[in-house]
């Protein structure tokens, strides 16, 4: 049997921590890391703020556009009121995310669920104003003061979470969506059978209550953070290209949910003859498959980055026929059936989630790309101007949507929808394959360079 010598050239005590070197590592690759208690509470907290924002306002969908036309208002100015929310949210969301660290990211929450649950209370005792004129201009004021509260807890929500969980921005994100998923799943049936069983006042009522009681439960579990603020503008962070192009992509998803949540109800009523607890149900279609689906789709794009862009774009083809088929469109020649009609909501959710998930980590990638500092300042800043996008979608969706459905059809409305989820497939689409393009005729650049360049 052999005996291997040690090499006398090699010091003892560099073999022995050499050994030590690799077992440590051994060691820190095996066991999985463990949340610290800063990243559970922020969890926890941002899980409330989801699940409780957006099952407020995901309740006005079944029955307010029938309560608002009985008031006075038509099927435009109910488009209004919904695009309003999305007018004020974007105006905060600017100016909230651009001095998110001079307000202080705790605060700005806590603020905006306060007052975005004292509005929704408010909300429900606006069926005691006279119809017309005064019903209308009290529902744009209290709906546009709610929309600045949402839009400070949201902006500082996510800001938040990418800066405790900068390596899994997505998959964090898709987690928490299920319980924005669980909002707006609870959101429009709860909503509706409390509308059917007690009145207009009650589901406002009761869940701003709800909302209420989050706001001294956050102010105990979510953590502080400081940070430095930073001289980069929204201006700069728009000068990528990826960056308007993802930003159109927010747009067409936000555009698509207002169109639904102004319309499908006053469609399905009249198509189908539901009453506004069924149309609840049927809302189920949208908002379960999403909810299952965002955290799969964070784990994979976090996983596989180089896959969000082609994840976006199926999830705009997806949505294109999903809206197509909704109506159906009238060029096709299909009738229109419930289960078609459910059936087609589903593919939308899922869609929604295909194209939403990877859109805030791939807008962070890109000012990271263009030179940003690193840090909650920036952070807030691509905040923000996510925010901005999904609330002119929100605006754009409910108004252009009620005007088409109003002079043409809810058909011809939801094929307008599925054109422009189709446009920001193809654009992004052949923007990756412009940058392919590039990437290949720099590798064959070097490569010539490299066969020209003398071996002595």
């Amino acid at each position: 049997m052999l005996k291997m010598d040690q090499n006398p050239d090699l010091p003892t005590t560099e073999m022995s921590d050499n050994n030590t070197d690799n077992n440590t590592t051994a060691e820190s690759t095996d066991p999985p890391q463990r949340f610290t208690r800063k990243e559970i509470l922020t969890l926890i907290s941002m899980a409330s703020v989801n699940f409780g924002s957006m099952i407020c306002y995901s309740i006005l969908g079944p029955f307010f556009p029938t309560e608002a036309v009985k008031k006075g208002a038509s099927q435009t100015v109910v488009g209004l009121i919904f695009g309003c929310y999305a007018v004020s949210n974007l105006i905060g969301s600017l100016v909230l995310g651009k001095y998110i660290v001079q307000i202080g990211a705790k605060f700005m929450l806590i603020a905006g669920l306060f007052v975005s649950s004292c509005c929704t209370i408010i909300f429900g005792f606006l069926d005691r104003a006279p119809a017309g004129p005064i019903f209308i201009s009290l529902c744009f004021i209290v709906r546009s003061l709610d929309a600045v509260g949402f839009g400070a807890a949201m902006t500082s929500a996510f800001a938040m979470t990418a800066k405790i969980f900068p390596n899994n921005v997505a998959t964090v994100l898709g987690s928490l969506e299920i319980f924005t998923g669980l909002g707006l799943i609870l959101g429009p049936p709860l909503g509706g059978w409390l509308y059917q069983s007690f009145g207009y006042d009650v589901p406002f009522l009761s869940l701003g209550c709800l909302l209420l009681i989050m706001v001294p439960f956050n102010i105990y579990v979510l953590p502080s953070i400081e940070a430095v603020p930073s001289k980069d503008s929204f201006f700069r962070l728009l000068t990528h290209v990826k960056t308007i192009l993802v930003c159109y992509v927010v747009f067409t998803l936000s555009a698509g949910l207002g169109f639904l949540d102004a319309t499908l109800s006053l469609f399905a009523i009249n198509r189908f003859g539901l009453s506004n607890g069924y149309v609840g149900l049927i809302m189920l279609g949208l908002s379960l498959p999403y909810c299952l689906a965002s955290p799969l789709i964070g784990y994979f794009t976090d996983k596989y980055p180089a896959t969000r862009m082609a994840v976006l774009v199926t999830g705009g083809i997806a949505a294109t026929i999903g809206f197509c088929l909704l109506g159906p469109a009238p060029f096709l020649h299909i009738q229109s059936h419930l289960w078609l009609l459910v059936v087609m909501l589903g593919l939308i959710g899922f869609s929604l989630g295909m194209s939403a998930i990877p859109t805030f980590p791939e807008i962070i990638t890109c000012a990271y790309e263009i030179g940003f500092e690193e840090g909650l300042s920036t952070l807030g800043m691509v905040s923000g101007l996510f925010g901005a996008v999904w609330c002119t979608g929100m605006f754009y969706g409910p108004i252009v949507g009620g005007i088409i459905v109003q002079h043409l059809s809810f058909e011809w409305a939801a094929t307008v929808q599925g054109a422009l989820a189709f446009l920001g497939a193809f654009l992004i689409f052949m923007y990756s394959l412009c940058q392919r393009t590039k990437r290949q005729r720099v590798q064959e650049n070097n490569q010539q360079a490299d066969e020209r360049t003398p071996l002595l």
